[in-house]
C-alpha cells in the first residue's frame, strides 16, 4: 500500500473527516533527510565551537555573565519594549557597532547573574555550547533577548529549553575582521574590506552560531507531584531531560536537514529525553509533557498547543492530533519494552534515532508500529554495520 494511503486510511480510523485528514497529512508531512552514514561516526564539531570554548574557559575565572555579556551583544541591552527598533540597538545588532558610548545599553538584567552557567556538551553529531540560567526568570529574560531581539515578549511556561540557531555573532565578525587586516596590511582600506565584507556573509559558518538555552526548574510545566516524584529529584531528571530533547533538536538538524515546531520532531526528542535521564521510556511522562494525560481531555497549557503548525491546524484536526500523539507515544513505549533488552545490546543508539526519523507519525500511530519501528530500526543497524565494516559487503 502506498504510504500516504496508508496514512490516510489510518486518519480515517482516528476520525478525522476528508478535510481533516488533508489537514493532517501535510502537517505530518515527514521532511527529514536521510544521512550520509559514513559521515556520522566521527562527528565533527562545527567552526563556531572553537571560539566557544574560549568564552567557557574565560567563564571559568570571571563568570559565565561577565563573560557572555562581553561578547553576545544582545546581553548588553535591557528588556524594554520597542528597544529593538532603537536606532543604538539597530546599529549594535545589524552592523556590529560597539555599544561603549551607547545609553540604551545598559546591559541585560539578571536576578541571579552569578548562577548563570557556560560549558560544551558533547552530542552524537558533535559538542555543542550550552547556556544554563539559575533561575526561571533569567531564562525567560536569556529566551527574550537572544531570541526576540530583547523585547519583552511572552514565553510560555511550558519551554524551557531553546535552540538558538543562525545566531550572528559579531565577536566572530571582528576576529576574522582583524585577522584579514593583519594578512592584508597593504590593501585594507574601506574599499577593500567592503569586497572582502561580501565574500564573507556568503559563509554564514563564520559567524553564525549555534547554542542551547536551559532552565533548571519542572520539565514542561509538570510538577513532582504529578508523576509521584521528590521534589529534588524530578529538578535533577528535568534537567536531564531538558538537555537531551535539545541535543537530539541539534542532532537532527545536522543530521537530518531539519529542527521543527512540529510534534513528531517533540516526540523523538523527548523519547531520548526520557530515556536519557532513566534508561526506560515512559508514555505517561510524555503524555504529562504534552498536556493529554486526561486524554481525552486536552489541559491548556500543556505543549501539544504549541506546535499546532503555520497555519495552526483547525480545532477538529487539533482534535484528531491529541489522539494520534497519545497511541504514537504507548506505541513508543511498546517498542522500549519488547526490544529494550536487544536493542541496548546490539543497535546503536544512532539506529534508533535514524528509524524514528524515517516514519511519519500516522505510522507510529498505527496498529503496525512497533513492528514498523522494529523493521526501521534492523534496516539501519545493518546499514551502519555494514559501513563500519565494508569487507562485510
Amino acid at each position: 500500500m502506498d504510504s500516504l494511503q496508508f496514512c490516510a486510511e489510518t486518519l480515517a480510523a482516528y476520525g478525522a473527516s476528508e478535510s481533516e485528514i488533508q489537514e493532517l497529512l501535510i502537517y505530518n508531512q515527514n521532511v527529514f533527510d536521510r544521512p550520509l552514514l559514513e559521515d556520522l561516526y566521527q562527528p565533527q564539531s562545527e567552526p563556531y565551537l572553537a571560539t566557544w570554548e574560549q568564552y567557557a574557559q574565560e567563564s571559568a575565572t570571571v563568570g559565565a555573565y561577565a563573560t557572555l555579556k562581553s561578547y553576545l551583544v544582545q546581553l548588553q541591552f535591557p528588556i524594554l519594549a520597542g528597544i529593538s527598533e532603537t536606532a543604538d540597538y539597530r546599529a549594535a545588532t545589524r552592523k556590529g557597532h560597539s555599544t561603549e558610548e551607547m545609553k540604551t545599553a545598559t546591559g541585560l538584567v539578571l536576578l541571579e547573574p552569578e548562577q548563570l552557567q557556560l560549558y560544551i556538551y558533547p552530542t552524537l553529531a558533535g559538542a555543542i555550547p550550552v547556556i544554563v540560567a539559575g533561575n526561571r526568570a533569567d531564562f525567560v529574560s536569556l529566551i527574550q533577548a537572544l531570541t526576540k531581539r530583547n523585547e519583552p515578549q511572552f514565553v510560555p511556561d511550558s519551554m524551557g529549553s531553546c535552540i538558538v540557531a543562525g545566531y550572528n555573532n559579531w565577536h566572530r565578525v571582528h576576529q576574522y575582521q582583524q585577522q584579514w587586516l593583519d594578512k592584508n596590511q597593504n590593501q585594507c582600506n574601506n574599499t577593500d574590506w567592503a569586497v572582502e565584507w561580501q565574500r564573507l556573509i556568503q559563509r554564514p559558518e563564520l559567524y553564525r552560531d549555534r547554542f542551547i538555552l536551559l532552565s533548571r526548574g519542572a520539565y514542561s510545566n509538570v510538577t513532582a507531584t504529578e508523576l509521584g516524584l521528590d521534589e529534588q529529584q524530578w529538578l535533577e531528571l528535568s534537567f536531564k531531560i531538558r538537555l537531551e530533547h535539545e541535543c537530539t533538536h541539534y542532532v537532527t538538524r545536522r543530521w537530518f536537514g531539519s529542527m521543527r515546531n512540529n510534534i513528531l520532531d517533540e516526540l523523538i526528542a523527548d523519547y531520548r529525553g526520557i530515556v536519557s535521564a532513566i534508561g526506560d521510556y515512559r508514555a505517561d511522562w510524555f503524555l504529562h509533557f504534552a498536556g493529554l494525560e486526561g486524554f481525552p481531555a486536552y489541559r491548556q497549557g500543556g505543549r501539544l498547543e504549541n506546535y499546532r503548525g503555520e497555519p495552526p491546524l483547525s480545532e477538529a484536526a487539533f482534535k484528531v492530533l491529541q489522539g494520534l500523539v497519545k497511541t504514537a507515544a504507548e506505541n513508543l513505549e511498546k517498542f522500549e519494552r519488547k526490544y529494550s533488552q536487544s536493542v541496548k545490546k546490539s543497535h546503536p543508539e544512532m539506529a534508533i534515532l535514524i528509524a524514528l526519523t524515517t516514519l511519519r507519525l500516522e505510522e507510529l500511530a498505527s496498529e503496525q508500529a512497533v513492528s514498523l519501528i522494529e523493521a526501521a530500526v534492523n534496516y539501519y543497524q545493518k546499514i551502519i554495520t555494514l559501513t563500519r565494516n565494508p569487507d562485510k559487503l
